[in-house]
């Protein structure tokens, strides 16, 4: 099974929402986390319910950092527009999504994101099925 990880700053809106698409879209062929550089320590509200807006339930994801991660290698590290503060984790793939936080985001704007983000799951699951 391929290790993914999802990292953002916080761990409480872009991150989160990666990993809930990640989780459903890919039940059984990945093992999916995601962490924060500074976690905020709670998911934010506004992710829960654009997520559940999409039927993607992420109410029991916990805002965590790095060092609550498991041990061994990554297959891929995605990080989510955290520049400096992200951190550079050893993967066999690593990409960098520019996406803008959408924490202070009109719901509109913040449903665009949540959506450019699963997309780029989708794209990025369908790559590491090949």
């Amino acid at each position: 099974m391929k290790r993914l990880l999802f990292v953002c700053v916080e761990n409480a809106c872009r991150s989160q929402m990666a990993e809930g698409f990640a989780r459903a879209l890919g039940a059984g062929e990945i093992e999916v986390w995601s962490a924060g550089s500074r976690p905020s320590g709670q998911v934010n509200a506004r992710a829960l319910a654009s997520m559940s807006e999409a039927g993607i339930d992420i109410s029991k994801h916990q805002s965590k950092g790095l060092e609550a991660l498991p041990d061994g290698a990554w297959d891929c590290v995605v990080t989510m527009g955290c520049g400096d503060a992200c951190p550079n984790l050893t993967a066999r793939r690593r990409e960098d999504w520019a996406i803008p936080d959408p924490k202070t985001m009109e719901p509109e704007a913040f449903g665009a994101v949540r959506d450019l983000i699963r997309l780029g799951v989708e794209r990025l699951l369908d790559d590491l099925r090949e």
